[in-house]
């Protein structure tokens, strides 16, 4: 039996085509990619009505990602809906912010990218800016979506590590240059999550969990597409598959 721990990725919500396709749930395989080459037996979690099943699904797992995609409802975190606010995939909140609650309480790793890191946050308490527009009119560019002019991998702006965070242990302190692609943004710090990251404007790009013993981190950037560029970004999904192989172990002797 293979030792690889079990990653859950979990999955957005494909509208109906009429006559052509039923309502789906997908995932860029990308992230299944990166996550298979650094170690991991991927797991793509559907978005069932059924918690039981959901709950069984959780258990099964040793780490939980969440990747990138839509805005989050802001009613996920009590606010009213704005104007600015995107798409949103009310069926994937549920299941996002249970599995990030159920791994906060059982000390599971998670890994969380772009829409991943402003869930996390939601899910510990936080808020989110719907559009950063509404944060700061001298806030930089971040909305870097993929067109002719820009890639996926392209570096936008500058990000600094803060020492002593877990991150910085991970891809180092300081300075690097990261992609971007998203137009909201962490408002409300989160009581349990300390910030790991921030962008020249201020803004955080980055989040952990207060507890040194656990892993619990989540990026603003899409590190999946800097790996093969970044040695950095390749150690930050390694570490993430350590620590899913170690809470696997600690789980096996208990």
């Amino acid at each position: 039996m293979s030792t690889r721990p079990i990653i859950g990725i979990t999955t957005q919500t494909l509208e109906a085509i009429p006559g052509e396709l039923p309502r789906c749930w997908v995932m860029s395989q990308r992230y299944v990619d990166v996550l298979t080459s650094a170690g991991a037996i991927p797991w793509v979690i559907p978005l069932s009505h059924d918690m039981t099943t959901l709950r069984a699904v959780y258990e099964r797992l040793d780490g939980v990602f969440l990747p990138g995609g839509v805005d989050m409802d802001p009613a996920v975190y009590s606010e009213s809906r704005l104007p600015e606010c995107g798409v949103t995939d009310p069926d994937r909140d549920r299941v996002e912010v249970a599995m990030v609650q159920w791994a906060i309480a059982d000390r599971k790793p998670v890994l969380a990218v772009c829409r991943g890191v402003q869930v996390l946050n939601v899910a510990a308490g936080g808020t989110l800016f719907q559009d950063l527009a509404e944060w700061c009119d001298a806030a930089i560019k971040h909305d870097y979506w993929p067109m002719e002019v820009k890639q996926r991998q392209d570096l936008v702006h500058e990000v600094t590590i803060e020492d002593g965070t877990h991150l910085a242990s991970i891809i180092g302190a300081g300075t690097t240059t990261v992609n971007s692609m998203h137009h909201q943004g962490i408002k409300k710090l989160a009581h349990g999550l300390v910030v790991n990251s921030r962008a020249p404007d201020g803004l955080i790009e980055g989040v952990e969990g207060r507890d040194d013993d656990s892993y619990l981190i989540g990026v603003q950037w899409h590190p999946e597409e800097l790996v093969e560029s970044d040695p950095a970004m390749s150690r930050l999904f390694e570490s993430f598959i350590e620590a899913a192989a170690a809470h696997q172990g600690e789980v096996a002797t208990r």
